[in-house]
Parts: C-alpha cells; structure tokens; sequence
C-alpha cells in the first residue's frame, strides 16, 4: 500500500465507521380518514404513524406478508346505460372532470379500476332493449339483425374516454335479459331462455364482445345472466343452475372455443345465500372447464359463502359483481366497507364492484315496472354539477392504493377492527380497517417486527398506507 493510500484509508475510516452506525429511517404509515359524522370524507390526515419498538397499546394486528391470497384485480362501479346518458348531456369539459376524479390515479382523485357494463338494458336505463329487438312473432336465429346502436349513444362513448384515461381498466359485462324471442314468455321481464335458443345466445354474447372489441372495447369477463333467480327486474330472465350448467356445457362454452374468444365465464351472479348454485355448476367437470369463477351480490345470506366456493373449488376465481351502497337510511361509510370491501376481499374476491355510478337527484334514469327507484349513484350529476356520495367514498378507500396485481396478505382478525391488508405491485402495505366496537380503540399495527401505535374513534373507516 503506497503512503498516499494509506493516507485516504486513515482519513476515511472514522468516516466510515462513523455511517455504519446511522439507524436506517424508519417506516411511517399515512392514513386517510373517513368519520362517522363526516368532518372527514375520505381524506389524508396530517398525523402519521411510525413503526419502532412501542407496544403500549390494547391489542394488535400483526401483518404477515409472506403469506398470500387471492391476487386483486380492482374495485369500482357498474356503468349502467343511465349513468353513461347522464354523463353524456354533461358539457365535455365538466363530463372529464368527473371521469378524471373517478378513473385517474394521483392526486385526489380515487383510481377506479373496474367497470361493470350492462349486455343489453339493465334496469337502470331509460328504457329496455337488446341488441336484437323484433315485431312480436318474428325470429332471427342468425342474428343478422344484432346491433350495438342503443349502447353507441351513451355507453360506449363514455367507455372510450374512460379508457383513454385508463387503458388497462377492467370490464366485466352482464345480460339482464335474452331478446324477447328466445323466451319461454316473449317478453322481457321474467321467462327463461328456451332451450333450442342456447347455441344462438351463445352466438349473440360473441357478437357483443367482438363488437365491443371492434369500438376499441375489451370485455375482460362476462357472467351469463344477472341474477339468474330474479324474475321481478324490468328486464329480467330466469335461468336456474340446472339450466345454466347445460347452456355453458352445450353452447357458450364451445362458442368461445370455437370463435376464440378469451373473455373469461363468471357463472351465477347472484346473492350469497345460494352458493350451492355455483358449486352445482363447478362439480360438472365438462361444464367448469370453461368456467373462470362464480359471482356474487349481498342482498341475501352472508359473505363467509364465497369462502365456501372456493373452499370446495380452490383453482376457480370469486368476484363480488354488485351491491346497492346508498344513503336513504342514514348507513354510515363503516357499513358498507367493512360488509364489501372487507368481508369480500377476506373471502377470496378479486373484485368489488358497487351498484351503480351515478344517477341524477330523483335517482334515475330507470325502467318503469320493475327498474329501481332508490338507486342513488356513487355520484349524483344534476346538470354540470357532480356530487359524491357514500358509495364513492366506500370504494375509494380501496381503489386509490390497491391497484390490480395487489395481492391479499395475512392479518390478525379483529371483531371490533375488521381489517383487511393488500401488497401492491410497487411493494406498498396497504390496510384498510373499520372500527366497530362502539368506542376510540388504541392498537399497534404489527409489521417486519416493528410496532406503530394508533388510535382509530367509533365508526371511523382508516386505510393505511406505508
């Protein structure tokens, strides 16, 4: 070693030794708020969180992220032909403000990540059609007369600017009904599909996704019928498991097959009381090769039943496609997430989407006889104007931090601290979390052996972010 070496060595060692012992810096968590009596409304809070060595707290939620669930793939709204027309009489420059607060990511605006779209009317348009609609007495068993013209007025264009704000959103697509000609009653509320139609509605859902695909639309998934067990919607259709299970076995199945279709079958699509319904279907194993997964709502029986499909058929997917999340009774936002964005994602859903968008101050557009007159948006639009409600702010607790490819990881179950907890791609920890014990809880979140102490009041919804 020469003298000038020796020289820097002997200069730079107490340097050195000096940086070995500087403490890494530590993590703190961020947190966005959302309180019972709303001073605030899913908003960042000035307070952060940092984990150390402290342990003066009454319980914890400790956090495993070496073990893994279900990867994520987004939480949103369904776009329903009402809220597309609604949005469609906005002025272009108010109509993308709003898409931007909705679909866009950074900022404060909340990065919805999936879409559900109507096959045809739901109950939420202005009035019922599919795509192809004849004089009573007249069939089209080629489809030769299949359209898109309805869905080209409002759905699809809003669908575009959608997509150009957020190119990879997920869409998930469903059918209220089947043409009124393939039906046991021609009509369009009730009946089932007779079965000597299967093969041509077969056909009518490729039509639909290859010409949504031509509009620059990718339908991701689509489940064969919006709950299949209501007959009261206007429009509606019957389908039983029994049904179900032969039309994707005989028909759907090998259409998409055949045309080479890649969007995935979500089978059911109805509420968490009747999970024997999917698994009647998913036992079949000619009929679940062509299965992605089952979907469901909670207007009935309770979330634990997604747990028990995929308990019973662990290599399909879950998906929670709908839930009406409104105001009228004075719900406050802890209901609604720990019930969805909690309980569903605990139970296995790659999804959690919330019924519906947007509708106007007298919560329409809807159809008369059968379409929902309580329907409130998770935006109300009244002209220009846009305002948010409990569904928005219920989804944005998750949408904002846990993009698609987050993945579940393990935490403690809490009675009073329903939690659930998310990796994103980016390596974020992200929990989210309701306190439902009456009173202010103080508990320390548990992560890579360090603590951070929290305090979370009544009722509050907390995600936390670090």
């Amino acid at each position: 070693m020469s003298i000038k070496t020796s020289l820097w060595a002997a200069l730079l060692l107490p340097v050195l030794s000096t940086l070995a012992y500087i403490p890494a810096k530590a993590q703190t968590a961020s947190l966005w708020l959302s309180t019972t009596n709303r001073d605030s409304k899913f908003e960042q809070q000035k307070q952060t969180y940092t984990f150390g060595s402290t342990t003066n707290a009454d319980q914890t939620i400790s956090i495993d992220a070496s073990k893994t669930y279900q990867i994520i793939d987004g939480f949103g709204f369904a776009l329903t032909g009402g809220s597309a027309q609604l949005m469609k009489a906005m002025s272009p420059p108010a109509r993308a403000a709003l898409l931007k607060d909705v679909f866009e990511s950074g900022g404060n605006n909340i990065g919805v990540s999936y879409i559900r779209l109507s096959i045809g009317a739901s109950d939420l348009n202005q009035s019922v059609f599919t795509y192809d609609d004849l004089p009573d007495g007249q069939t089209d068993p080629s489809l030769k007369k299949f359209n898109l013209n309805q869905d080209l007025k409002d759905v699809v264009p809003v669908m575009k600017e959608i997509l150009a704000i957020n190119k990879s959103i997920k869409i998930l697509a469903s059918p209220w009904t089947a043409p009124s000609w393939m039906k046991t009653n021609n009509d369009i509320k009730g009946g089932k599909l007779k079965p000597e139609y299967y093969k041509v509605y077969a056909n009518y859902f490729v039509k639909y996704i290859k010409a949504m695909q031509a509009q620059g639309i990718t339908i991701d998934a689509i489940t064969i019928q919006n709950e299949p067990l209501n007959d009261r919607n206007t429009p509606s259709m019957q389908m039983f498991a029994e049904e179900q299970l032969d039309f994707i076995k005989t028909a759907l199945g090998p259409a998409f097959a055949s045309a080479g279709i890649k969007t995935k079958i979500v089978l059911f699509d109805h509420n968490c009381d009747k999970p024997e319904y999917a698994m009647s279907i998913l036992a079949d194993p000619e009929a679940a090769k062509y299965v992605d997964g089952s979907g469901f709502h909670l207007y009935a029986g309770t979330i634990d039943a997604m747990s028990k499909v995929h308990d019973a058929y662990p290599t399909k997917n879950l998906y929670f496609t709908e839930q009406m999340v409104i105001e009228r009774h004075a719900v406050t936002i802890g209901v609604p997430v720990e019930r969805l964005i909690i309980g569903a994602t605990n139970n296995w859903s790659k999804n959690v989407i919330l019924w519906n968008l947007a509708a106007d101050v007298n919560f329409d557009p809807h159809t008369d006889s059968g379409g929902c007159p309580i329907c409130q948006g998770a935006v109300t639009i009244d002209g220009d104007k846009f305002s948010k409600n409990i569904a928005y702010y219920t989804v944005a607790h998750a949408s904002k931090f846990v993009t698609p490819g987050s993945v579940r990881v393990s935490s403690t179950a809490s009675a009073i601290l329903p939690n659930v907890v998310f990796k994103t791609t980016e390596g974020k920890m992200v929990m989210i979390m309701v306190n439902v014990s009456g009173r202010l809880q103080k508990f320390n979140i548990a992560y890579n052996g360090k603590n951070a102490e929290v305090t979370l009041t009544s009722g509050s919804v907390a995600t936390y972010v670090w």
